[in-house]
């Protein structure tokens, strides 16, 4: 894990002082801690499964799942026949 991109930085890190690095540090942990929220979201199949539950009951997607139909509805008359 050691590329030319991350020994820059470490070597970057040097000038700064205590208070930098430390919030660098704090900004850093908290990065990766969304970042493997959102990981743990998307490989949850139970949360994807809720997440599209409720979509599918939500007003505001319905009504517009309806108005894409809606203005598509004359090109899928517009002789293309269904297989």
């Amino acid at each position: 894990m050691n590329s030319p991109h991350v020994l820059k930085i470490e070597n970057d890190l040097r000038v700064l002082s205590l208070e930098e690095l430390e919030w660098l540090l704090e900004r850093i942990a908290k990065q990766v801690q969304e970042r493997k929220q959102i990981v743990n979201k998307f490989t949850d199949v139970k949360y994807m499964n809720e997440q599209l539950a409720a979509m599918a009951i939500d007003l505001d997607i319905k009504t517009e799942i309806t108005t894409i139909n809606n203005e598509f509805s004359i090109t899928e008359m517009n002789g293309l026949q269904k297989l």
